[in-house]
């Protein structure tokens, strides 16, 4: 140094060069910093202690007299940075001189970017920070295309870098996405987040999707998307929490007994929701309810697998509405405690099973938040979308030949998209063939009635809660889209109304999209939205969406649809010659069925796991059927490495146990086929399952969901063949006694001695057909 070069005009030149450099400021003075610590020119823990003597100088110099308890955390961090700020270059300028002050400066731009020269520097952005990374990233990034393109490939690098650290690690995704995200994008998606650590899969999933849209989507189209506002807390943010509230010791769930996991499970629900969250991601928090208002929010999961590719865990984790609409403080309360439940539902037993059935068991399973405000609008005193569901592009079960794949299908309601992704009580969703919109399972007035939605999921704001109501209490002729969703039976017919005014009783109003799907160009727009999204992620794909409608005063509509999640789809694998063989005799058939067949074939199935219809049904309680739903969880086990089938009344796996097997996938993932009866005393007629997060379990474990409608002439059930074998239950486990009725295992060959049983699905000609032949 200098000792001549006044020390007061050394200070105030550094200081005029550092507001040139607004925002490598920070990392300017961390590395004057450094350069005081390491030539041994004052210690670090001896210069933070001078700043915090200093900080609490000006508090008093600014009236405060306590200053542990006067002042906020957040503004004595602010106060802190700023005297830190000053401090640094106080120091800095009492033992270095200006020439090193711009040796030190050329040296954080070139790590930053480009030099004066244009050559980058070698910084590995893998042992850099995030901020290091962003800067150099945007400084390419932000050059002309004559410039850029020497630097392309190291953008790619610290793109892939980025969306690493920030999303997702997962390589299937990190492939596709390096091609869409801008390094802005990332920026925008990082000061979203809160705490440390990746958003996760659901999270990616979305943004993704916005991404590939808006770059390769049709303009006509984008004028009608919206993005859902979001938040990201960041998965690293768990294991604070955990470690916080001494819940670590939950970890080892993973590796217990199915029964272990299911009888601690409350007891963890009841931990996690009584946790405390760090102080930094409650203030976090807080902005972003001052932020949104009294906007109801959805609180979701987001996984690190969540929404993979081949791992979609759909339904395994929660997703819990927050309505926020009581004081900031309650609201506060809510958010925190959907937050704890979320986290609670890692160690969820169905989503432990789900992992170990797909080899993940000992992977780090991290969980990050999705925070959405919720799309809707507000009708009396509820809040809801106009519609909602889910859509794939590939439709795997067609109801007629001249359905096309290719062009997808959607599962409707009206209402939050809850009902569409659930399989619930005795409610139906509208099911759209994209190819062919208005083409029905069943054109029979009736049973278009009968298999219309009849309940509502929707956020009561005056009660502040999620709830569930009968459309006819909540649909009425005030409401503006009514003519779009409903239409009047008359005389064994359908009529669309032509305007809001309803003649006669509004029970006769029936939810059947006919005029959304007629007068807007819903159906055009959702193929063309999977269509893009399909060739971008390279395979076909599934996405929940919202719609609304807006009505003009002229009866004109216009229509947005928000992205709410996207995700590869699931599939069953084609497993070659799936043609029924012609003349297989009757005394030769087990079943036949024409409800709704996917293609597939399942040769030499050893036994059959039967639930008698009249034995369920006598079950007296709930519990009772919960419990059959367990045993047949571990018989699903002890029979890992058999081949075998199921087949019993009812929904299996509905939520509502009085409509069928109330089993989890935890309890049958190594079946190959699930087989529901429908009928006269057998349980409801089938409702297809297709597009429910049950139905995207029954494809990834590649488990071929099946319906025989007893009631249909052309139906054929062999159920002597199934009362008159021997049970074989007993020999793989003991079956609880209150149960044991309602469960059968039976071998094949006592069926059929010196035979195997074939299961052949046909969806060229609509038939599922199991018949016996010689082994």
């Amino acid at each position: 140094m200098n000792p001549h070069l006044n020390i007061n005009e050394n200070l105030v030149q550094i200081s005029f060069a550092l507001g040139q450099y607004p925002i490598l400021s920070p990392a300017i003075r961390a590395r004057m910093r450094r350069e005081l610590f390491t030539r041994g020119h004052i210690d670090a823990q001896a210069f933070e202690g001078e700043v915090r003597e200093l900080a609490i100088a000006t508090q008093k110099l600014e009236g405060l007299h306590d200053p542990l308890h006067e002042e906020p955390a957040e503004i004595w961090d602010q106060r802190l940075e700023r005297v830190r700020e000053q401090h640094t270059d106080l120091v800095y300028s009492q033992h270095f001189d200006r020439q090193s002050f711009e040796q030190l400066v050329k040296a954080v731009l070139a790590e930053r970017g480009v030099t004066d020269r244009e050559h980058v520097l070698t910084v590995n952005p893998e042992l850099s920070s995030m901020d290091v990374v962003f800067e150099q990233a945007l400084a390419i990034e932000q050059m002309s295309d004559s410039r850029r393109s020497r630097f392309e490939a190291r953008l790619q690098e610290l793109k892939v870098v980025l969306i690493r650290n920030l999303i997702s690690d997962q390589l299937p995704y990190i492939n596709i996405a390096k091609e869409f995200f801008s390094v802005g994008d990332l920026f925008e998606i990082q000061g979203h987040k809160i705490g440390r650590g990746k958003i996760g899969g659901k999270a990616a999933g979305m943004l993704l999707a916005h991404r590939v849209l808006k770059k390769n989507a049709p303009g006509d189209l984008l004028c009608c998307l919206k993005p859902a506002e979001s938040f990201f807390v960041g998965s690293d943010e768990m294991y604070t929490f955990m470690a916080l509230n001494n819940l670590v010791h939950w970890n080892d769930q993973k590796y217990k007994d199915e029964d272990a996991m299911r009888s601690e499970f409350e007891q963890i629900q009841k931990e996690y929701e009584k946790g405390r969250f760090p102080a930094d991601v409650l203030e976090k928090l807080e902005e972003l309810l001052i932020a949104v208002g009294k906007s109801p929010l959805i609180v979701r999961s987001s996984s690190l697998l969540e929404d993979n590719f081949g791992t979609s865990f759909a339904g395994k984790y929660e997703s819990i509405f927050v309505p926020n609409q009581s004081t900031p403080r309650k609201n506060l309360i809510a958010l925190t405690r959907a937050i704890a439940l979320v986290y609670a539902s890692t160690l969820n037993p169905d989503a432990l099973l789900y992992r170990r059935s797909k080899g993940l068991q000992d992977y780090d399973e991290r969980m990050g938040i999705l925070i959405q405000i919720v799309q809707g609008e507000r009708f009396g005193k509820y809040f809801f979308p106009e519609a909602a569901g889910v859509a794939f592009s590939r439709n795997l079960y067609r109801w007629a030949p001249q359905i096309r794949r290719e062009d997808g299908f959607v599962r409707l309601v009206w209402g939050l998209g809850t009902r569409a992704v659930e399989r619930v009580g005795n409610d139906y969703p509208r099911l759209i063939a994209l190819s062919h919109p208005l083409l029905r399972p069943s054109s029979d007035p009736k049973s278009i009635r009968l298999y219309s939605q009849q309940y509502v999921d929707l956020i009561d704001l005056e009660k502040n809660e999620f709830a569930t109501e009968p459309i006819h209490t909540v649909l009425n002729s005030d409401y503006p889209p009514l003519r779009f969703l409903a239409q009047t039976e008359e005389d064994g017919y359908f009529v669309s109304l032509k305007s809001r005014i309803i003649n006669g009783d509004a029970n006769r109003l029936v939810l059947t999209f006919d005029d959304l799907l007629r007068r807007t160009p819903f159906a055009e727009r959702m193929r063309t939205i999977l269509g893009v999204l399909e060739k971008g992620y390279r395979s076909p794909v599934d996405v929940e969406f919202c719609i609304t409608i807006h009505v003009g005063g002229d009866g004109s509509s216009d229509l947005v649809i928000t992205l709410l999640q996207c995700r590869p789809q699931s599939h069953l694998v084609d497993t070659g010659n799936a043609v029924v063989p012609p003349d297989i005799p009757l005394e030769k058939t087990l079943f036949s069925t024409h409800f709704m067949v996917p293609r597939g074939r399942i040769s030499d199935i050893e036994y059959i796991l039967f639930v008698p219809p009249e034995k369920y049904f006598a079950l007296p309680t709930r519990d009772l059927r919960a419990r059959l739903a367990r045993t047949i969880g571990r018989l699903n086990a002890a029979l890992e490495k058999k081949n075998f089938i199921c087949i019993g009344p009812g929904r299996w796996g509905s939520s509502n146990a009085d409509l069928g097997v109330p089993i989890n996938y935890g309890d049958i993932y190594h079946t190959r086929a699930l087989v529901e009866l429908a009928g006269q005393g057998f349980g409801l007629p089938p409702e297809p399952s297709l597009g429910t997060h049950f139905f995207q379990d029954l494809l990834e474990a590649q488990i071929y969901p099946l319906a025989i409608y007893l009631d249909d002439p052309a139906s054929v059930f062999c159920r002597d063949c199934l009362d008159s074998a021997p049970d074989h239950a007993a020999e793989y486990m003991d079956t609880p006694r209150e149960v044991a009725d309602a469960l059968r295992l039976l071998r094949v060959t006592d069926i059929q001695p010196g035979h195997c049983l074939q299961l052949v699905m046909d969806d060229t000609r609509n038939q599922a057909l199991a018949f016996f032949i010689p082994c």
